[in-house]
């Protein structure tokens, strides 16, 4: 087999992305060759399609960026993996621990299917650094949805955060970090409390959720208030951006952590500062995470037997459906079967 199937963009927009044949890539020394099984999406592989978000892309330009796999060849220099073993991709692979690569002028965002090309091919060559060993208990689908969402919900939560049982932990939303961050909080004995809207509430309480905040018809700060005696939350993921930090900063505990993901309201975010600096607030800034803490987190979800929450499932050749259903509001991740085999 010399060839293989990917999807292209030839520019931007829905309209620019087609499934091509292409040839297989060969791994050089220090790289492996990857048969990609399943492909998670995520709403910045929309937003990279629409309008590249400001990265510079070279076209024709592979999307996608979280993948799981199967390793088939490797490289002459190539020691961490060999050939049958199964792995998941690293998001931002250049990171691999300690503090983010980058300095205060030049922000170091170099990700998969962005900065680099994406996943979403029958076939993929990347450096072995890029991969980590695929959590033996969860199936490619399950696998590939690892890699930013939970990623980004377990460095929030457990690397910077420090969680620890019996702590309370506020959850906006219910999307794939939201459902995450759900999850690996209950399995660290925290108690959470999510704000959804009406139509999700009763899918999160049966994830776990202690308490569940209709959004749109209750008033956020007041309802998390009340549900913790005027105490405040511990920590809250903050998935809304914009003005919206000032009502994560209201509902905090005394000496509480914002862990600053979203933007779904705006990426300029504001506050009234005397929460901040009267309740003793710590924000943390949460782009995804290093390999360390994703190798981490999988050998902690094979042990505690989290099962990601995944909302549907799409063959390689409707990932145009795949991405609309992702823009509609999936409950879970939206995943691209690139093999029956996963």
């Amino acid at each position: 087999m010399n060839t293989m199937r990917r999807w292209e963009m030839s520019g931007f927009g829905r309209q620019s992305l087609a499934l091509q044949t292409a040839a297989l890539p060969r791994p050089a020394e220090d790289e492996v060759l990857v048969q990609v099984m399943s492909v998670a999406l995520n709403h910045r592989d929309n937003w990279v399609i629409d309008s590249g978000r400001g990265l510079p892309l070279r076209f024709p330009f592979t999307p996608g960026s979280d993948l799981s796999g199967r390793v088939v060849e490797i490289g002459s220099r190539v020691s961490r993996f060999a050939p049958g073993d199964e792995v998941i991709s690293v998001f931002a692979p250049e990171w691999l621990d300690g503090a983010r690569p980058g300095n205060a002028r030049e922000l170091a965002y170099r990700t998969l299917g962005g900065f680099y090309p994406g996943v979403l091919a029958e076939y993929v060559v990347m450096k072995a650094d890029w991969l980590v060993t695929k959590p033996a208990a969860l199936s490619h689908d399950a696998a590939s949805t690892l890699p930013c969402a939970a990623l980004t919900a377990w460095f929030a939560l457990v690397e910077r955060g420090n969680l620890q049982p019996g702590e309370s932990v506020l959850i906006e939303g219910s999307g794939g970090v939201a459902l995450f961050g759900l999850q690996i909080a209950k399995m660290l004995g925290a108690r959470t409390l999510v704000a959804t809207s009406a139509g999700k509430m009763a899918a999160v309480k049966q994830l776990g959720a202690d308490a569940v905040i209709d959004r749109n018809a209750e008033d956020m700060v007041d309802a998390v208030l009340q549900l913790t005696a005027d105490r405040g939350v511990d920590h809250v993921l903050e998935l809304a951006g914009g003005a919206h930090l000032g009502q994560a900063a209201a509902m905090c505990a005394i000496g509480g952590k914002i862990h600053l993901i979203g933007a779904l309201e705006g990426f300029t975010v504001s506050s009234p500062l005397e929460p901040i600096l009267f309740k003793d607030l710590a924000i943390y800034g949460i782009g995804t995470g290093h390999r360390r803490a994703l190798s981490e987190m999988c050998a902690a979800f094979n042990a505690g037997g989290l099962t990601p929450v995944i909302d549907s499932v799409y063959p390689l050749e409707e990932l145009p459906q795949a991405l609309a259903r992702l823009e509609s509001g999936a409950f879970g991740k939206v995943v691209v079967r690139i093999s029956e085999a996963a």
